[in-house]
């Protein structure tokens, strides 16, 4: 375990600069071994070495994400160039790859294993995609370009955070709380006493603040301000502004394609995913787009009729969707997040995610309270097998705070792998914004919420129960397309009738949620699956665009996304999901072209979950099928191989299409 009650700021830089220096001893060791390249003394070597840099890099930046401050994102910052030197440093290392090269032309002959061989054939790709057979000029420009990189995407993530801390909407009146839930009212009384303004009420850009007001406030000049704030993220021209950031990272990236040989940065990521080609992912989204802005803009009629019914005579806008589809959906479906929050407390809605991989996977999840963590809200848990072995830890951190970024992911403090026949276990952890307790009620989550949770809890289970020896192959790494298979399936669990009555119960009385609400979730399914699809689409559709960029230019990035969004036809009651100067996944994540991965994995697990809508809910054999071919195996091997493995044939794109209602 990290300890972290020991762990201070100032402990950071002397750890990397320490951890950096071993794995350096170990890269020259492999270097100088007299003996000639072998697959133990070279590949397996290279694995393994590194295990201090890797353990500090983990806490770090975790930490960073999770519970940052002025100090560690300066430290972020002077590090960052140091590790991308540190990295290419061995991957140009001429005599490194000279040795990796030799055991690699002589694999045929070596009776490798399977996760050997996928070892193998990683590590050498690693070195050519790093550029080991680039000129001196060349590498020395490719350096340049990583460590630019390096420290330009830590920026815009940086501003996106305290652009996002920045903002607060603070209301003085009881008549600009008109529509309001008291639940909402008084987190807002909270965020407000917490920020020394008592007696006022505190909206901000946190998604639990944010969302809810634009669903229910009837203060249209309010929702107005608070959505134009959202969107103008990054894009304020001020010191936080991120628009030159991510031109100046997007003509990098184009010109570190260039370098390697490839015609755009598309294509050098895509190279390594499921998808292979910018024209496949191209082909799925536009295969999606035409029904899905057919059925937004049937929806954005229905909301613009009921603005004329309530006697608006203003034209439908994007900071108005939220609050009339909520509206809508009322009417057609009784049903709102206010009505089911009530049996949404965040506690038994993570206890029916772990319930749900007791069933499946005969895995059970145990609280430790004998564990240092970062944060008081961090909870830890115990996961063990059906008979008692331990498997690993599971950390949950869902509230929000201005030291977190925003969002909801998944990680790893160690992840698992296997040394000298021991199994090292993994220490993960799931990270989320979710609504805070307030005053005597406890924390009520929201049906995206819900979905949210057993999303993260899915990449939680890819970590945990993953099986593989070499860290590098296990767990979460695999191709990007391939990744939200684990987390999305989860979501099916999450809002299947027999599941709710497992979890959903009222925080008051303890009542099961009423066979009419969930009724009504299912009947509701549908609705407003049109601007969810689109708003993703365009992001996706946005991405793409960016790394299909075949010059290393600085462009405008405002006429780019309006180019790039006026291209698809997206109609203005809706804004893309993300704008470019707050895009994190792209610009400060691993998500540069692939976002559209969330919905390429969606077309494998709406086909997976049929298999269990077929076979039983909770049926153990296809729980262990999955859990084998799809949660243990990591990256060890080709992803749709062992899809097939599971399900017996290659996913159909007809379950995606059926759920989302787009045929």
């Amino acid at each position: 375990m990290p300890p972290f009650d020991a762990i201070r700021e100032a402990h950071y830089l002397p750890a990397f600069d320490e951890a950096m220096k071993r794995h350096q001893a170990e890269i020259d060791a492999i270097i100088n071994d007299p003996n000639p390249p072998t697959f133990a003394n070279t590949v397996e070597a290279l694995e393994t070495s590194g295990g201090m840099l890797t353990r500090v890099s983990n806490v770090f930046f975790s930490l960073n994400s999770a519970l940052t401050n002025d100090e560690m994102q300066a430290i972020a910052k002077e590090v960052a160039p140091k590790l991308s030197k540190h990295q290419d440093d061995i991957l140009l290392n001429e005599t490194l790859f000279k040795r990796i090269k030799t055991v690699n032309n002589q694999k045929d002959k070596l009776k490798l294993g399977g996760e050997q061989s996928k070892l193998l054939d990683e590590s050498y790709k690693s070195f050519v995609r790093g550029g080991a057979n680039l000129d001196e000029k060349n590498k020395a420009r490719l350096r340049e370009i990583n460590q630019e990189l390096s420290v330009l995407s830590l920026q815009f993530g940086e501003n996106v955070l305290k652009e996002t801390n920045a903002f607060e909407m603070v209301l003085t009146s009881k008549e600009e709380l008109a529509g309001l839930p008291d639940a909402v009212v008084s987190g807002a009384a909270e965020a407000a006493k917490e920020r020394g303004r008592d007696g006022a009420w505190v909206f901000t850009l946190h998604r639990p603040s944010m969302t809810p007001f634009l669903q229910f406030s009837e203060r249209r000049d309010l929702r107005e301000k608070i959505f134009k704030a959202y969107i103008h993220t990054g894009d304020n021209n001020d010191e936080r502004d991120n628009k030159n950031i991510l031109s100046r990272i997007a003509a990098l990236r184009v010109e570190r394609a260039k370098l390697l040989g490839y015609k755009t940065y598309a294509d050098f990521v895509l190279e390594e995913n499921m998808a292979k080609k910018p024209v496949n992912v191209y082909e799925l989204l536009n295969k999606l787009w035409t029904p899905a802005l057919a059925k937004a803009t049937a929806e954005a009629r229905v909301l613009q009729e009921m603005v004329y019914a309530e006697g608006g005579d203003f034209k439908l806008e994007a900071w108005d969707w939220w609050y009339y589809a909520e509206k809508v959906k009322k009417a057609r479906y009784d049903l709102d997040d206010e009505i089911l929050k009530p049996y949404f407390q965040l506690e038994n809605v993570r206890q029916g995610a772990f319930d749900v991989a007791t069933r499946l996977y005969g895995i059970t999840f145990e609280e430790r309270k004998d564990i240092p963590v970062y944060h008081e809200d961090v909870r830890v848990f115990e996961v063990k097998e059906a008979d008692g072995r331990h498997i690993g830890l599971l950390f949950t951190d869902y509230f929000p705070r201005e030291s977190k970024r925003g969002g909801a992911w998944m990680g790893a403090f160690r992840n698992q792998s296997k040394k000298n026949g021991s199994n090292i276990a993994p220490l993960v952890f799931n990270v989320g914004n979710f609504s805070k307790p307030t005053g005597d009620v406890p924390s009520l989550l929201t049906f995206d919420e819900v979905n949210t949770l057993f999303h993260e809890f899915g990449h939680a289970l890819h970590g945990l129960l993953s099986n593989c020896t070499y860290e590098r192959l296990g767990g979460t790494a695999v191709p990007a397309d391939f990744v939200e298979l684990p987390s999305q399936i989860m979501e099916n669990w999450a809002t299947h009738p027999e599941v709710l009555k497992m979890y959903a119960r009222h925080y008051k009385t303890g009542e099961p949620i009423p066979q009419e609400l969930i009724d009504k979730i299912q009947n509701a399914r549908m609705f407003n699956q049109g601007f969810a699809t689109t708003e993703y689409l365009a992001a996706s559709f946005l991405d793409m665009d960016w790394h299909t960029l075949s010059k290393p230019e600085q462009l405008n990035p405002i006429a780019f996304e309006d180019a790039s969004l006026g291209k698809i036809g997206l109609i203005p009651e809706i804004v893309v999901r993300y704008r470019s100067p707050y895009f994190r996944h792209i610009f400060a994540g691993g998500y540069a072209a692939g976002y559209y991965s969330y919905v390429w994995a969606e077309v494998l697990d709406a086909d997976a979950f049929r298999a269990f809508e077929e076979k039983g809910l909770f049926d153990r054999e296809l729980g262990r099928a999955f859990r084998e071919n799809i949660l243990a195996t990591g990256g060890s091997g080709d992803p749709m191989v062992f899809y097939k493995r599971f399900r017996g044939a290659e996913p159909k794109i007809d379950a995606l299409l059926d759920r989302r209602g787009l045929r």
